[in-house]
Formats: structure tokens, sequence, C-alpha cells
């Protein structure tokens, strides 16, 4: 079966150089048919801001006039693919060995697949599923940054979710996954459709997921499938990003809630946030301990990764990840319970 990996490029060519290798390699030795097509959004720009896809990339480049956004740039990738399975990525992601052939096998009972991905190169702090979509999801979320008691119950009701999805061990029914890379069948893009390129940036993949669960197609996490994700990297070499993603917040809260509910939303953001001084890490807690690596001062959504109680103190921030953030990055150590027991700034 035939993939065709479709990467929307940004000013990011050293990673997409990665991706592209790494795509090449895995397929060579699990023996997949691959092809690579990359949109370069960035290349009308190049010689003002980072660099447009390498001249002698093993793909084929369509390099557009003008930034069209996530959603239309990987709209005209598809239009020119020709595999079976169409793996869908950003150009900071980078698969792991064995990462096409277990998506490939996710997709024997489903027909969209996301990987596991993780922070780091060394594969330790893994990323969290998306945020829950729904109107008491938005309200929980929104409130949680506005009162210290909530937030306190917000965070230990999210990890609740985010660690049944990093401690999966089979492939799981879910539709919060990233659109940093999602493999989906031929037959599964037919009947969820187009991305909407109404949402230049952000949203795009939440809308679609959500269509496709609407639509009944079937969508799992594949955890056998591994991937490195340089989290943020195209989006900050976009000046518009932080206006895209409001715009996009706004269309898609209209059309998913409906105008009241969108305005709603906009009041209650008014409120100022007042988030919980996070304590300093006075030590271990007893059994199952976690760290969670995260740039938002409410603690979550976080990164995470499981550790022994006593090596928690010791743990040291992976260097590609303080290097590739764009703000500073709390640590939390939580226990069992998924309560915090402390933590500690990182300053980037």
């Amino acid at each position: 079966m035939k993939i065709s990996a479709v990467i929307v490029h940004y000013r990011t060519p050293r990673l997409l150089e990665a991706a592209v290798a790494a795509l090449r390699e895995d397929a060579r030795t699990s023996d997949v048919p691959l092809e690579v097509v990359v949109v370069d959004n960035g290349a009308a720009s190049s010689s003002t801001a980072g660099g447009a896809a390498p001249e002698d990339l093993p793909a084929r480049v369509l390099r557009a006039a003008r930034n069209l956004g996530y959603a239309a740039g990987m709209n005209l990738g598809v239009e020119h693919a020709t595999g079976d399975v169409l793996l869908l990525m950003n150009a900071d992601v980078a698969v792991e060995p064995g990462c096409l052939r277990a998506l490939l096998d996710a997709l024997a009972d489903a027909d969209i697949a996301g990987p596991r991905l993780f922070w780091d190169r060394g594969c330790r702090l893994m990323l969290p599923p998306q945020q829950l979509r729904t109107r008491r999801a938005e309200l929980d979320a929104a409130w949680a940054e506005r009162s210290r008691a909530w937030g306190r119950s917000f965070r230990r009701r999210w990890r609740h979710r985010a660690r049944a999805f990093w401690c999966a061990g089979e492939p799981t029914l879910c539709y919060e996954l990233t659109g940093a890379c999602l493999a989906v069948t031929r037959d599964g893009w037919r009947r969820v459709g187009r991305f909407d390129e109404g949402f230049r940036l952000y949203y795009e993949e939440t809308e679609w997921l959500l269509r496709a669960r609407g639509a009944g197609v079937r969508a799992v996490l594949a955890p056998a499938a591994r991937c490195v994700h340089a989290y943020d990297q195209s989006a900050k070499r976009e000046p518009r990003a932080q206006l895209w993603f409001e715009e996009s917040a706004e269309r898609f809260r209209r059309r998913r809630y409906g105008a009241w509910f969108a305005a709603l939303l906009r009041r209650l953001e008014r409120v100022p946030r007042r988030f919980e001084e996070c304590p300093s890490f006075a030590g271990p807690g007893q059994g199952e301990t976690w760290v969670e690596v995260t740039t938002l001062p409410l603690g979550v959504p976080s990164a995470g990764c499981r550790v022994a109680a006593d090596e928690a103190a010791a743990f040291e921030m992976p260097e590609d990840v303080v290097d590739g953030a764009r703000s500073d990055l709390w640590v939390r150590v939580t226990d069992a319970g998924r309560r915090d027991l402390g933590g500690w700034l990182v300053k980037t």
C-alpha cells in the first residue's frame, strides 16, 4: 500500500530536510512504497525570512505564490498525491523508525490514525491530546484560568484524560488527535472531505476530526507509531499567526456552538486571569510520579512523562525543547492522585 506524505512547509528548510530524510529512511527499512509532496507556503518570501524548500529535496515540491494557510496548502498537496494512504504532516515532524508500518497496521481497522507525538528528540516528553471541544468543555477551560480553585480541579480532571492517552498500548478510538501528523485512507478522506480553507491557521484539523466523527469515520491513536514534533516552529515565523489564531477560534466557535455562545466566551475572556502559583518542589511523593512541561501558567495542557519518584527532582529539560520554545517553560511534578507536588520555572 503506497503512502503519500503531504507536507505543508513554511520557512523551516532544515526541519523539512530532516522530515523528508526520516520518511524516506523509514519507508526504505520498512519496505513501504512512499511519495513525498511538499507545498512550500514560504517560497515567495524566502528572500526575507527563513528560506524556501531546498531545490534538491527528494520530493515533489509545489511552490505557492503566497502563504495559502495550512488548510489550503494541505488540500493542494492532496490533489497532487497518488497514494492509497495520505500522511498529512507539518514540516517540523520527524517519524521514528517503524512509524509508517505501525500507521498502516492501525489503518487495518480505522480510516484515520495519529501517531504518538514526542516534544523532544529523545522521545521522553509525550505531547497531549487535543482539548475537548464542547460548550461545557470550553466553559470549563475558560473558567479554570480565572479561578484558582477551579484551575486546581481542572488540572486533576485534565490529567485523568491525558494519562489514559499517554498510557494507551494499543490502537485506541480518539478524535482528539494532533493535526501535525495524521494518516488517512483515501476512502476516509473522501468521506470526511477537504480541510475547511476558512481556517487559515489552527482549528482546521479540530473541525475536520469532528466532521469525521459525525460521518462515522473511525479515528484511532496508534501508540506504536512514534514521531518527534518540534512544536510551533513554523507559526513563530509568520507574523500574522496570532491574528489567524484569533480569527480561527472565533470562526470555529460561531460555527460549532452558535453566535450567542461565542459572544459568551468573549465576555468571559475579558475577566482577568488568576493563576495559582506553583509551589517549589520539595521532594518526591510516593508511587506513580509524572513530570509535566508546559508554556502555560495554568499548568495544562502539557507534555508529560512518567518517572520514578526519586528521579523527579533530577529531571533535566531536553535541550531541543528549551532551544525551540518561544517562552519560559513550567515544570510540574504530580502524583498518582493527579495532585501537584511542586515545580520550577525554566527560563528560555
